[in-house]
């Protein structure tokens, strides 16, 4: 089932950052009362009422701008309206209606997509007569909230969720491999969809772009059907750095919900950056299988152990993730790319594998006698007693244990080395889960 992406538009200093953090439910972005104070674009995962879905904070706003709406907000809506499922347009009950917003409620009621109209900072039932008059942009309704106390919020998240699947009704499983190709603006993503595909599906440019319509295409390899994940094509067009970052993020995203494995391109150039380690760590949130593909190798001088020397540093930068295998492509010389195909198929087998419950215990169990879980701070013996893996679409392992909160992140990382030496799972995040015994 596919994640909802719900956007949060609005002019500077409406409240949007302070509404993001109420219904994600902690301090994530940065508040303050200058516009464009929030650089970075926020995104979270927010559950209500077990509907599950992406929030996105279209913050950071350029304040020096020559022209602020017509090179920042302009672009917030129309990437929301490209992408979002739910368009949040928030606005300020203590300061009325601003020209901002009403170009901003034109833009949206041009675009025929349905959006939510946010009026924030109604504090308490003395401001609700102030909260009226926006009707007057011409809005069915109106949702009065206080992001800052958190007033009417549930009834928010309640519009925001009707429409939406909650989480545990599964879809019928497509048993097709999905593939995401995702990573950094310009790191090649098109380029390696085009060699697999065998055709320009993309139109790629040296310039980094925006990829606009959502397709997935379907190939064949060996006689078996396998879908790469939202494949449309990069258009060539005149927008800021950081709107480009943030359509990139929004697409990474729900390429990463959709897909079985994850194949993040890094650039070969650059090595592994700041922005690989965020798209990383979602497809390791989301236990999604995961292969790091290392574009542009025929770009690099070489000698023979420029290979490994590569692969440790991206493992030593990336941290946890030593399991995840590496490759090294040539998207523009086809270097490799069917073995990353084989890479991804092998990933997503480890990630579809049940070990049985007899077999997880007779040699797990002996391996923890022999170094067994810290006695608590009582000095009272904590043991380990059955472990079973759970039924799901990837690998949750249920370890039976008389104080299960005594068990440490240290021990429980030497648990997951345990279960990734006898049983493998190259590529795969394992989940582990400590029960009362």
């Amino acid at each position: 089932m596919k994640t909802p992406i719900v956007v949060i538009v609005g002019r500077p200093n409406v409240g949007k950052s302070t509404l993001f953090n109420r219904l994600i439910g902690k301090k994530n972005a940065i508040v303050h009362n200058l516009s464009g104070v929030t650089r970075d674009r926020n995104y979270a995962e927010v559950e209500w009422a077990g509907k599950v879905f992406q929030l996105i904070d279209t913050g950071g706003y350029v304040p020096d701008s020559k022209d602020l709406f017509e090179t920042a907000i302009r672009e917030q809506v129309e990437i929301a309206v490209a992408e979002a499922d739910v368009i949040l347009f928030i606005v300020d009950a203590k300061h009325g209606i601003n020209p901002m917003d009403v170009e901003i409620v034109n833009l949206l009621r041009t675009s025929a997509k349905e959006f939510i109209t946010v009026v924030n900072k109604v504090d308490s039932e003395h401001y609700e007569a102030a909260a009226g008059e926006f009707y007057q942009l011409g809005v069915k309704e109106i949702y009065e909230v206080s992001a800052l106390v958190g007033r009417k919020t549930g009834d928010l998240l309640d519009e925001i969720t009707k429409d939406f699947g909650v989480a545990s009704e599964e879809e019928q499983e497509d048993p097709r491999l999905k593939i995401a190709v995702v990573g950094r603006p310009n790191v090649g993503k098109s380029s390696l969809t085009n060699a697999l595909l065998g055709h320009d599906r993309s139109i790629v440019t040296d310039i980094p772009g925006t990829t606009r319509d959502s397709i997935n295409s379907v190939f064949k390899y060996y006689g078996q059907e396998i879908v790469l994940i939202d494949t449309a094509g990069l258009r060539k067009r005149k927008r800021i750095d950081e709107s480009i970052e943030f359509y990139s993020t929004v697409r990474t995203l729900r390429s990463i919900a959709e897909c079985n494995v994850a194949v993040v391109m890094i650039d070969a150039l650059l090595g592994l950056e700041k922005q690989d380690q965020k798209i990383i760590d979602e497809a390791i949130q989301r236990r999604k299988g995961l292969v790091l593909a290392v574009n542009k190798w025929d770009l690099l001088e070489k000698d023979t152990n420029t290979a490994k020397k590569f692969e440790d540093e991206i493992k030593y930068k990336a941290g946890s993730v030593d399991y995840v295998p590496v490759i090294f492509i040539s998207a523009l010389t086809k270097q490799r790319i069917y073995k990353l195909v084989d890479l991804a198929g092998q990933v997503n087998e480890e990630r579809k594998k049940v070990i049985p419950t007899s077999e997880l215990n007779d040699i797990l169990l002996k391996e923890i006698e022999m170094k067994p879980p810290a006695s608590t701070h009582t000095g009272k013996e904590v043991k380990i007693k059955y472990i079973t893996q759970a039924a799901g679409s990837y690998p949750v392992f249920l370890f039976f244990v008389n104080y299960p909160k005594e068990i440490t992140d240290s021990y429980k990382r030497f648990l997951e080395g345990l279960l990734r030496k006898h049983f493998g799972f190259q590529g795969v995040p394992l989940t582990l889960s400590f029960k009362q015994k």
